[in-house]
Parts: structure tokens; sequence; C-alpha cells
């Protein structure tokens, strides 16, 4: 029997365990609405029949207990009048009698109007009117139109027959009356029944409202507010950081299925986090790595600009020696090699300096903020103004803006650009170098052109490389790293450097750099320096 009985709970439980929070509320606010319809109903029959009792005794039973009362006292006043006329012979006793007969028919016509289709009071109006009506053919009208002394004998004569009529009106009427005040006796009790029964049931309706909210309450306590509690309390101490932490699920199947998902996704995180571990592990031997070449680097660059620069000095102030005090004094393959070895060293010397240079871009030189680009760009001018009028250079510019950078770095950029199209002139014409600025979202995009000698389109990519010459260094001198320095300046500050392949006679390069404000838009006004 046991085992049945758990099986039974079992196979219940099985049953309701699919449901859903929007199952189990569909459910209870259907029972609810159909529990509130059912109590509803039941208060409104209750309302309705205490409102019918008391349509039945204000509207029916007392106002025709009334009116019996007045046919009453109407038919009184009629056998006062003709009493007083037969017995003393005076008209004026006549006019009771009237205004009796009047009372009495309209009150029997409300009377008969409240009685409706009551049988057994219907019963007892009738015997109520026979009996007046015996009453005014036997006694009233005989005496009403007689004169004084013909009343008067008629009075005498039919006195007691007059008596015996009108008595035996009195305990109908009485009878009839009687059995309205039992009737509105009846409806009474009746209100009072359905007056106590509309309360019972009004305080049975606002018990079992209670009890459903009180039901609600708890069922939202134990179904969701309560799971959705633990799960936020689990969730919250998974978020402190206690990732062993195991988010059961209980409640409605959605939330034992969010709860599941929250779990899986701990899971994940965990598995996330070990792999980030490992990955922040390597990442921490490369940055030491990164560190020791660092390291390595800045003592290469103290060796080169140091140890490496003073052999060379050695080298190249002796062969010079050698050049003017021997020159011309042994074979000319002796002087063609002494000049081998002293253009050797120089550029040597060259290389290194510009590879230091190379290598202090954004190690050494990282100081941004705001940088007057023309006051760079007018420094760098100044520089290059013996390059300017030696090789007859025209250069036009806009009036440049400002932007967020490292001067010295930007200075570096503006000359090996500016040197670059000077020294790259064609030998045709003389060189012409545009310097242009556009407003490009929040950077600025600048172009410098000139009408050189230009790049071919297979060396368009190449020539941003460290090292890269397109031209012996007989044709053109140089160590091949200026455009290569303008590459890592420009991508130091967040920019981008290209070459515009739409421009067939010179070069144009474009590179952005990024602005203060990117709502000022530069003028197109050039100026001759």
């Amino acid at each position: 029997m046991q085992g049945a009985m758990t099986s039974k709970r079992t196979d219940t439980a099985g049953v309701f365990a699919g449901w859903t929070t929007r199952r189990w509320l569909r459910a209870g606010v259907a029972t609810t609405l159909i529990l509130l319809a059912v109590l509803g109903s039941l208060g409104g029959w209750a309302m309705w029949r205490t409102s019918q009792i008391t349509s039945s005794l204000v509207d029916r039973r007392s106002p025709a207990l009334i009116e019996s009362m007045r046919v009453e006292e109407a038919l009184v006043n009629q056998e006062t009048g003709i009493r007083g006329y037969g017995l003393s012979g005076r008209k004026d006793f006549l006019q009771p009698y009237a205004q009796g007969v009047a009372d009495e028919k309209a009150a029997l016509k409300r009377l008969r109007s409240l009685l409706g289709h009551d049988g057994r009071a219907l019963d007892d109006l009738a015997d109520v009117e026979k009996l007046a009506g015996t009453w005014r053919e036997r006694i009233a009208q005989p005496v009403s139109v007689a004169g004084p002394a013909e009343a008067s004998k008629i009075t005498t004569a039919r006195a007691d027959e007059g008596k015996a009529v009108f008595d035996s009106l009195r305990r109908a009427m009485a009878r009839q009356q009687s059995h309205l005040q039992d009737e509105r006796v009846v409806a009474t009790r009746d209100l009072r029944r359905a007056t106590a029964l509309r309360n019972w049931m009004f305080a049975i309706i606002g018990l079992v409202i209670a009890l459903v909210a009180g039901l609600v309450f708890e069922g939202l306590r134990r179904g969701i507010t309560g799971p959705l509690s633990t799960l936020g309390a689990a969730a919250r101490e998974v978020a402190r950081g206690r990732f062993d932490r195991s988010l059961a699920g209980t409640g409605p199947a959605d939330l034992r299925r969010l709860a599941s998902d929250v779990d899986s996704m701990r899971l994940r995180l965990v598995e996330e986090l070990r792999f980030s571990e490992g990955t922040r592990r390597l990442l921490d031997e490369q940055t030491e790595d990164l560190k020791r070449s660092n390291t390595e680097l800045e003592q290469f660059a103290y060796v080169a600009s140091h140890d490496l620069q003073e052999p060379l000095r050695k080298v190249s102030s002796f062969t010079q020696l050698l050049q003017r005090r021997y020159g011309g004094q042994l074979d000319d393959k002796a002087d063609q090699y002494i000049a081998f070895a002293v253009d050797g060293a120089n550029r040597m010397q060259s290389l290194i300096n510009d590879l230091l240079a190379f290598s202090r871009v954004g190690r050494v030189h990282n100081d941004h903020q705001t940088v007057d680009l023309e006051e760079v760009l007018s420094r760098t001018l100044d520089t290059l103004s013996v390059a300017v009028e030696e090789s007859g250079a025209e250069i036009t510019r806009d009036v440049l803006p400002t932007v967020v950078g490292d001067p010295t770095q930007l200075g570096m950029l503006w000359q090996n650009l500016l040197s670059n199209a000077i020294k790259f002139r064609s030998p045709d014409r003389p060189p012409r170098i545009r310097i242009g600025v556009v407003p490009q979202g929040d950077a600025w995009e600048f172009a410098v052109t000139d009408n050189g000698i230009g790049i071919a389109p297979e060396f368009r990519e190449k020539v941003f490389i460290l090292f890269q010459r397109l031209h012996t260094k007989d044709a053109y001198p140089g160590t091949g790293i200026g455009l290569a320095m303008c590459k890592k300046v420009v991508e130091f500050h967040d920019g981008t450097i290209r070459l515009d392949p739409d421009v067939e006679l010179g070069t144009r390069v474009v590179f952005t750099l990024p602005a203060v404000t990117a709502a000022t838009a530069a003028p197109d006004r050039e100026t001759q320096p």
C-alpha cells in the first residue's frame, strides 16, 4: 500500500515537473477566476434574493396592509355618516359617507393592483367587497336617498340587520388584514434570513479571496521568488569568485532550465579561466622575454651609439689622413681603395645613426601632447632651408591644424617626407611640393605631393620596409630608412600611411594623425614660405 502511494506521488510530481512558470500562472489564474466567478455568482444571487424580498415587503406587502386599513377606514366613515343621517336627519352627515365611498374605491383599486396573483388575498378582498356591497344595498343606499323622516324609519327598522351585516364586514376585513400581516411577518423573516445569508456569503467570499491571495503569495514565493532568490544568491557567490559553487535549480521547469544554463555558463567560465590562466602565464613569460629583448636593444643602442661609433670614427679619420697625406703619391688603385674605405666608413656611420633614430621611435620620444603642426613645419623648413634654396624647390601648404602627438617624432616625420621630395626631384623640372590637409572624422588626413621622379607601381609597398632602396647610392645617397621611419611614426600615433596610386607625375604620400577636435576643419589657404 505504501509503495503504491509513493508511486502515485512520484507520478503526480512527474506530471507537474514539466510545467513552466507561465503554465503554472495560467492554471492558477484560471482556477482563481473560476472560483471567483462561482463565488461572485453566489454573492449576486444572495443580493438578488435580498433585493427581491425587500422589494416584495416594501413595494407590496406593507402597502397592501396599509391600503386594507384605508378601505376599513373608508367603510367606517360611510357607516358613521349613514347612521348619523338616519338618527338626526341632517344632510351634512352624508358628506363623510360620500367621501368614504370615494376613498374606498381608490383604496380598493390600489389594493387590487398590489395583491397581484395572490389567491388567498384576492378571495379575502372578494369577501370584503361582497359584504360591503350587501351593506350598501340593504342599508346605505336606501337611507342616503330617503328624506330625513323616511331615513329615520329605515334606520330604525333595519338597525339589527345593518349591525349584523357590518359586523360581518368588519370580521372579513380583520381576517384580510390578519392574512396580510402574516404575509408581512413571513416576508420580514425571509428578509432577515436573506440578509444574514448575504452577509455570510460575502464574509465567505472575503475569506476565500484572502485565502486565494495567501495561496498566490505562497505559490509565488515557493515557485518563483524563492527559486530566483536562491539562484541569485548562488550567482552572486560565483560572481565573487566561488566558481566551484554549483547552481542547482528548483521550482518550475523554465527556472530549472535557467539554473542549468547559468551553471553551464559557470562551467564554461571555469574552462575559460583555466585557459586564460594558461594564456596569462604564457603572456607573462613573453613579457619577460620582451623586457629582456628591450633591455638588450637598449644595450645595443648604447653600444651602437658609443662603442661602435668610436672605431668607425678612427677608421674614417685615419683613412681620410691617408687620403690627404698619400693622395697622388701612390698609384691610382691605392687612391681608389682609400676612397672606398673612407666612403664605407662614412656610410656605416650614417647607417648606425639612422638605425638608432629608428629604434628610438616610440621608446625614447613618447610625450603625447597637443602639437601645433604649423610651428613644427616651420622649424623643419628652417632646418631644410639650405637644401630648399640649392634645389630651387617651391613649397606650398594649407594652414596646418593642431594634433595630438609627440613633437619630436612629428618633426622627424616632416623632415623625412620633405627631404625625400627634394632629394628625388626630376632633373627636367624644378621641384614643386604641395602640403594639403582635410578633416576625416576624428582625425586629419595629410598629403605631401611632389613632381619628382615618382615610384614605380611594383615598389609602392616595399618603400616602407626598412633599408629598402630603389636606386644606387651613387644616384641618390641615403640609407633607405626614411619612409620606414615615417611609417613607424605615423603608426605610433594610431594613423595610417600610404602612397596614392592615382598620381602619375611624381609622388603623393597620404597619412592620418589624430585631431584635438574633429569639428575644426582647416581652411584652404595656401602660403609661400
